[in-house]
C-alpha cells in the first residue's frame, strides 16, 4: 500500500487542485505564524486569525479527502 507521502507526492506532480490547496495551506500557515508573534491583538486581528484557522483547517481536510480519495478508489490523478 502506498504512503500517505508518496500519494502527496504524486498529486503534486498531476494534480492542480491538490497543488493550490497545498500553497494556499502553506500561504495560511505562514501569515497565521506572523500574526501569533504578536503579544496583543486587535479584535480584528483575532477575527482574522480565526478565519484563516478555519480556512487553513478547510483546506487540509480537502488534501486529505484527495489523498483518501486516491488511496481507496486508485484513482489515477487528472490535471486539471
Amino acid at each position: 500500500m502506498l504512503t500517505e507521502d508518496v500519494i502527496a507526492e504524486r498529486l503534486r506532480e498531476s494534480n492542480t487542485e491538490f497543488r493550490e490547496l497545498e500553497a494556499s495551506h502553506h500561504r495560511l500557515d505562514l501569515e497565521l505564524n506572523e500574526l501569533q508573534k504578536r503579544h496583543v491583538l486587535t479584535p480584528a486581528e483575532e477575527l482574522e486569525k480565526k478565519r484563516m484557522q478555519k480556512e487553513k483547517l478547510a483546506k487540509k481536510d480537502k488534501l486529505a479527502e484527495l489523498i483518501r480519495l486516491y488511496r481507496e478508489q486508485g484513482l489515477q490523478p487528472t490535471a486539471h
